[in-house]
């Protein structure tokens, strides 16, 4: 049996942005494993082009990003909910292996079972180089 990760569906407005946060937290801590266990072993995923499917391949896919992606930093906004669905906008910065700095937008739909575990998530993203200067988020 599935652990728990709370809060669980149905979702109010309240439990919808603490379980965006929490998912923000996570990701910004880097973390494969961490990550990965907000998700059924099973989970689907579409991040841009990739699709995935199950907790081993979010991992590897996670492990290669932030090999990949320095000095990220992400930050997630509540666009909508239903009772097992979440919608969110966000962003993000990193510095990539040839110095060039990055911010990505885009947009996730989530799909969480009885658990509180991610079974779909939908990710369509952005990329636009800037430069230093033009950086605007950092871990707080």
């Amino acid at each position: 049996m599935e652990q728990k990760k709370y809060p669980l569906p149905p979702f109010t407005q309240e439990t919808a942005k603490k379980k965006i946060q929490m998912a923000e937290d996570a990701w910004n801590s880097k973390d494969p494993e961490r990550v990965s266990l907000a998700y059924t072993k099973d989970s689907e995923w579409r991040n841009r082009s990739k699709f995935l499917k199950g907790r081993k391949a979010i991992r590897e896919f996670l492990s290669n990003k932030w090999e990949q992606e320095h000095h990220y930093v992400l930050k997630k906004e509540y666009w909508a909910h239903g009772d097992y669905r979440i919608a969110v906008r966000f962003e993000y910065e990193y510095r990539d292996n040839h110095g060039q700095w990055t911010r990505a937008y885009g947009n996730e739909n989530w799909e969480f079972d009885e658990n509180g575990l991610m079974k779909k998530r939908f990710a369509s993203i952005n990329d636009v180089p800037i430069t230093n200067e033009d950086r605007k988020l950092t871990i707080t």
